[in-house]
């Protein structure tokens, strides 16, 4: 992927309480990465909490939110796994297919795999493996804070992956387009209208 020709990225998140979900999309120009947009959707749980299933749980909230996007998205990172996975097959993926953009999962936590430490300079990373396959990176997107866990989500190949999600790093562990989406999401759950925001 060219990131030359990356416009408008999205993120997406998911807060839950109950048995309501509360899914949010940002979207995020790009690369100046200022707020265009933010969709969100409140549904209701219907997939009990499972290990490793946790896409069937949210799909439906985020999905609905995704539907409501009217800014023509490039690409959009969810705070998920994709490929790295114990069926190759988490939030990422399962949704990416779905979607005719680039979909990369950017998690804060790994679920599978081995890696080596990183180095402790922005832009450092290293191969996540599983099962003697490549399943992700490891990127250090700040200068001495934990590294988040990169991989595929569908139509991307995972150097672009990691490309786009170091670009979308500015002052802080995570990329922009999750911190707006989880923020937005956070604020819907607790009954906030956020402002110039449609829903």
């Amino acid at each position: 992927m060219d990131l030359d020709t990356v416009e408008y990225v999205a993120g997406a998140d998911v807060s839950t309480e109950g048995d309501l979900a509360y899914a949010t999309v940002a979207v995020l120009s790009f690369p100046g990465l200022s707020l265009v947009e933010v969709q969100g959707l409140e549904a209701p749980l219907e997939f009990p909490y499972v290990p490793g299933l946790l896409s069937f749980r949210e799909i439906p909230s985020v999905a609905g939110a995704l539907r409501k996007v009217e800014t023509p998205v490039d690409a959009v990172i969810f705070d998920a796994q994709g490929l790295a996975h114990p069926r190759r097959m988490g939030l990422a993926s399962h949704l990416g297919l779905f979607l005719d953009v680039p979909s990369i999962g950017c998690a804060k936590s790994r679920l599978v795999g081995d890696f080596e430490e990183p180095g402790r300079e922005k832009g450092s990373s290293t191969d996540l493996t599983h099962r003697g396959e490549v399943i992700g990176a490891v990127l250090r997107t700040r200068d001495g804070v934990s590294p988040v866990f990169v991989s595929v989500g569908n139509n991307i190949d995972l150097g672009s992956a990691v490309e786009l999600v170091l670009a979308c790093c500015t002052k802080y562990r995570l990329p922009e387009t999750t911190r707006q989406a989880h923020d937005t999401a956070n604020r819907l759950r607790r009954g906030e209208e956020p402002g110039g925001t449609l829903f």
